[in-house]
């Protein structure tokens, strides 16, 4: 599964096999300037001139990147899924086992497996609730995943649903829960999150996945 491309003139082209131009760097650094503020605030309480200040430029100069408070988010979150799913891409020549050991490393000890990381992914996702191009992202995103969870279930012969799809529908929303509750109970840590979900996708296999 492709994403889609992200929209607006903040867009960036792909940058292999070029140089970075001091437009990608200033739009990179918007993004962490965005990101900073939301982990610091929140998404509502961020302002356009706080992003800016971060970015330490002027409004009025980061509107010639993006179009808004709005779209430097819609292009960031469009960044951020895409490389979550280049490394789930790398992941797909592994071993059934391996496939979803991978998988819970990546969502529950990876670099973006922090309390602040998460509270920014929470963040996210609230504001798709009412922000088509974020929701758009987030849906073909979750449809990658639950393909990435359907694919490891139908090799391994799932047992509980007996049907691929509908088992990869709970293993995702189980991923998904667990990573929250991380953010919101403090009995959930990121070492029970991704024992818990191991084991239960484990759970859910006749074979392939605790051999």
């Amino acid at each position: 599964m492709r994403m889609s491309e992200p929209v607006g003139k903040g867009k960036v082209a792909p940058t292999v096999g070029r140089r970075d131009s001091r437009g990608d760097e200033r739009r990179r650094k918007i993004f962490r300037a965005l990101h900073d503020c939301i982990i610091e605030k929140g998404y509502v309480r961020t302002t356009l001139a706080d992003v800016a200040q971060s970015a330490d430029m002027s409004a009025s100069h980061l509107l010639y990147y993006f179009d808004g408070k709005e779209d430097v988010l819609e292009q960031y979150f469009q960044n951020v899924a895409e490389r979550f799913v280049l490394r789930l891409e790398e992941m797909r020549t592994l071993d059934t086992a391996l496939r979803m050991e991978a998988l819970a490393d990546f969502w529950f000890h990876g670099e973006s497996s922090t309390r602040q990381e998460i509270g920014f992914m929470l963040e996210c996702f609230g504001a798709a609730v009412n922000d088509d191009v974020l929701r758009v992202t987030k849906s073909q995103f979750d449809m990658y995943c639950k393909d990435f969870l359907s694919n490891i279930f139908r090799e391994s012969k799932v047992s509980l649903p007996p049907v691929p799809q509908d088992a990869a529908e709970l293993a995702y929303a189980i991923m998904i829960g667990l990573r929250s509750a991380v953010y919101f109970d403090e009995d959930v840590d990121l070492a029970r999150a991704h024992t818990l979900f191991l084991s239960t996708v484990q759970g859910m296999c006749v074979t392939g996945l605790s051999d």
